[in-house]
């Protein structure tokens, strides 16, 4: 019969997977002009499946809400949070994403042992924490997470629209588009954009 060879770690008693509660990080808000990036965490509940969770942008407007308020109501905890447009442009737009990201799962009302993000790279955190590209689409708390991060995001974009209509900021979130671009030319940018954007940028300069 042959003998099995322990490692190290077995031989502790440790493992790489150790049981416990798991947080999904997403963000939404990278591209945009204007607006905070927003990041989300999400420790969902085994007892309290939720059913239709997928990437956020494979979602119509109407589930994504419907979503939101169910992930809320049946996770055991989740956090949202922001780095503003100044952050981002003292930051950069990485750094910002990163710094929303540990702000969310800091945030959160109970410790997870892991933490799963999704993308290539993970946010310093106290926790041990693993990148999985397009982990929105496979990891449903990551899901949930990058569905809490849109509509919240989207939710403060029709606050700004109300703020500043004339840049339309209802429509296009904020993203470079073809009217987005003619309304900073037209009037300049306001205080939520991010000046550190070259199309923002060369607007001021201009």
């Amino acid at each position: 019969m042959r003998s099995r060879r322990f490692s190290a770690a077995e031989q502790l008693g440790l493992s790489f997977d150790a049981p416990g509660l798991v947080a999904g990080v997403d963000e939404a808000g990278r591209g945009p002009l204007a607006g905070p990036v927003v990041a989300a965490a999400v420790i969902l509940d085994d007892l309290q499946p939720i059913r239709g969770l997928a990437d956020s942008k494979a979602l119509s407007p109407p589930s994504r809400e419907a979503l939101f308020d169910e992930i809320r109501a049946k996770a055991l905890c989740c956090c949202i949070a922001e780095a503003s447009a100044a952050e981002i442009d003292a930051l950069n737009i990485l750094q910002a994403t990163m710094l929303a990201m540990r702000r969310a799962v800091e945030g959160l009302r109970l410790k997870p042992s892991k933490v799963l993000v999704d993308g290539n790279r993970i946010p310093v955190l106290k926790v041990p924490a693993e990148a999985i590209v397009k982990g929105d689409a496979k990891v449903k708390a990551i899901s949930a997470a990058s569905i809490l991060a849109k509509v919240h995001r989207d939710r403060l974009c029709l606050a700004l629209h109300e703020q500043h209509p004339q840049y339309g900021f209802d429509g296009h979130k904020g993203y470079p588009t073809a009217e987005h671009l003619a309304a900073l030319r037209r009037h300049g940018a306001c205080p939520q954009h991010r000046r550190s954007f070259a199309p923002v940028r060369e607007v001021l300069e201009g």
